[in-house]
C-alpha cells in the first residue's frame, strides 16, 4: 500500500467514526435528569418511554387494543388464532392476572 492509500483508508474510517457517532447520539439519545430522572408526565418510571407505548399500556389504550383483536377475532379467526399462538401465553397470563388483582385491590 502507498501512503496516498493510507492517508485514504484513515480518512474514509474518521468519517465512518463521526457518523457512527451520530446514529448513535439520533438513536439513544440522553434522558432529562430533572425530577429523579423520570420521562413519563405522571412521574411513575422511565418504562415505557415511547408515547406510542404509555398510551397503549393505559387503559384507554387496552380498551382500543381489545376492541382491534375483537375485531380480528370476528373477521379473521383463523389470523387471530395464529397470532394469538405467536404470544408468549405465561407471560400474557400473569400481566393479565396481576392487572386484575391491583383493580380488585383499588375497589
Amino acid at each position: 500500500m502507498t501512503d496516498q492509500d493510507d492517508a485514504a483508508r484513515a480518512e474514509i474510517l474518521a468519517r465512518l467514526a463521526v457518523s457512527r457517532e451520530e446514529l448513535r447520539r439520533a438513536l439513544d439519545p440522553t434522558r432529562p435528569e430533572h425530577g429523579g430522572g423520570s420521562t413519563r408526565r405522571d412521574g411513575s418510571g422511565g418504562f415505557p418511554r415511547s408515547r406510542t407505548m404509555q398510551m397503549l399500556m393505559s387503559g384507554r389504550g387496552l380498551g382500543t387494543l381489545g376492541a382491534a383483536a375483537a375485531g380480528l377475532l370476528i373477521a379473521r379467526p383463523n389470523l387471530a388464532l395464529r397470532v394469538l399462538r405467536m404470544l408468549p401465553a405465561g407471560a400474557v397470563a400473569k400481566t393479565l392476572l396481576v392487572r386484575a388483582i391491583a383493580a380488585l385491590r383499588t375497589k
